[in-house]
């Protein structure tokens, strides 16, 4: 284990301003702490309320990124430490940017014989018949640059469409409609461990209603989850073969997590998205999968911390 005063001075990177503030602020209190609590020299960093002349001011020697959404989870946040020379955890510019843009990431995927949901971009001048048509119902109205499940919304009725994405627009300019796949709601989370992408438990989620909505992900108490899986054996190692290949495929560096829905029909994975940076609150679902390897969440932050690099090449202490 490496000592934790070789990590120097750190900044846990938080709350920022996109729409995943709370959340955010959620998820950088908890690894500030398990830092600390392992003595390391943490220091919470809110972007949101602090110029990046005082993050410049305050020298860093590596920073955890514990930001949600755009602005952290974007690439912006990343080419500003990549400027200021602060060793950075999870993926490069690029690799973040891509992953950010649901659209962009599934044209990756596509190109790479991966299996992602159909899906058509849409604008004020769609054929919303048509789309309905192409895609069948009920469907999924998203909003591109967006996540923890906001703005997402399940058209289960033909005339509704253009409401659905009229308010995704409220979220971003870029939305997007994607076939429905009905089956059972799976994440993989992966990790770079001792230098090498590994894929950690499926973890199934069982929300109420089936709609896992920001609401049932963050605070509802009925949501359950189930980590083993239950899946058969083969079958959880192909769809995490799908997510590493997904993560790599995208640049993605350091850790992630793939979301994905298994078709009953077929038992086919379909991938939905890559996130980029994943929660660790008290509910998030990257923690809970470690555990089921023996990995604490005090021993999660201090692994991810360790992967904090520049320029795509690993930073050690």
């Amino acid at each position: 284990m490496t000592q934790p005063s070789l990590f120097g001075k750190v900044a846990v990177l938080m709350g920022g301003r996109s729409a995943e503030r709370e959340v955010s602020l959620r998820s950088g209190s908890g690894i500030l702490k398990a830092l600390r609590d392992r003595g390391v020299d943490a220091w919470p960093f809110d972007p949101g309320v602090r110029s990046l002349a005082e993050l410049a001011a305050e020298k860093f020697d590596r920073a955890f990124i514990a930001l949600h959404g755009r602005f952290g989870e974007d690439g912006t946040m990343q080419g500003v430490l990549e400027h200021l020379g602060i060793p950075y955890t999870g993926s490069g510019v690029m690799a973040s940017a891509v992953s950010m843009d649901k659209v962009m990431t599934k044209r990756i995927w596509i190109a790479e014989g991966l299996p992602t949901p159909r899906h058509v971009r849409l604008d004020e001048s769609s054929d919303w018949k048509k789309v309905e048509d192409e895609l069948a119902l009920p469907l999924i109205v998203k909003p591109a640059h967006e996540g923890s499940s906001l703005g997402i919304e399940r058209v289960q009725a033909r005339g509704m469409l253009k409401e659905a994405y009229e308010r995704a627009r409220r979220f971003d300019e870029s939305v997007f409609a994607e076939a429905f796949i009905d089956g059972l709601e799976l994440t993989c989370a992966i990790l770079d461990i001792a230098g090498r992408p590994t894929a950690l438990p499926l973890v199934r989620i069982i929300a109420p209603g089936a709609e896992y909505s920001y609401e049932n992900k963050y605070f509802s108490k009925e949501t359950v989850y189930l980590c083993p899986s239950g899946l058969e054996p083969d079958l959880e190692e192909k769809i995490k073969a799908d997510a590493l290949k997904a993560y790599e495929v995208l640049g993605c560096r350091g850790w992630a997590r793939a979301d994905i829905m298994l078709r009953g029909a077929d038992n086919r994975a379909f991938l939905l998205e890559m996130n980029a940076c994943p929660g660790m609150t008290d509910q998030s679902l990257v923690p809970m999968a470690a555990r089921e390897m023996g990995i604490d969440y005090g021993e999660l932050c201090l692994m991810i911390l360790g992967t904090a690099a520049l320029n795509n090449e690993k930073v050690r202490p």
